[in-house]
C-alpha cells in the first residue's frame, strides 16, 4: 500500500496543515474533533492501532518508531508489514488539545 492510497482517503476532512505528502512519507495537521474519522481510516487501512495511546509503548513499538520522531505514552502507532514493505502511521497530539500530527511513513523491511 502506498502513502498517497491512504491520504488520498481523507479527502471529506478538515486539514489544519499539510506538511509533507510524497511516495515514503506524509505529515499532516488535523483538528482533534475529527480523530475518530482519521482512526477509522487508519484502521481500515492498517488494521488497529498496535500500541493505542494510553499504553506504554514497547521496545518494538520504539525501535518501529524512531526513524521517524519516536513514539510516547499518550501517542498512537498503527503498523502493518507487507512482503517487502512497512508502513506505519502514528498520531502526535498538540499540548493545546486542538490538533494532531499524524505521520505516515513507508520502509522496507530488513530481513
Amino acid at each position: 500500500m502506498k502513502i498517497q492510497e491512504i491520504t488520498e482517503k481523507f479527502g471529506n476532512l478538515k486539514i489544519f496543515e499539510k506538511r509533507c505528502i510524497n511516495d515514503a512519507y506524509a505529515e499532516i495537521v488535523f483538528f482533534t474533533e475529527q480523530l475518530d474519522h482519521w482512526r477509522k481510516i487508519l484502521e481500515d487501512s492498517l488494521g488497529p492501532a498496535v500500541k493505542p495511546s494510553g499504553l506504554e509503548p514497547s521496545k518494538n513499538h520504539k525501535k518501529v518508531a524512531d526513524a521517524f520522531g519516536g513514539i510516547f505514552f499518550n501517542q498512537t502507532l498503527f503498523q502493518k508489514n507487507y512482503d517487502d514493505m512497512m508502513v506505519v502511521a502514528m498520531f502526535w497530539p498538540w499540548q493545546n488539545g486542538n490538533q494532531v500530527t499524524l505521520k505516515i511513513a513507508a520502509t522496507r523491511r530488513k530481513k
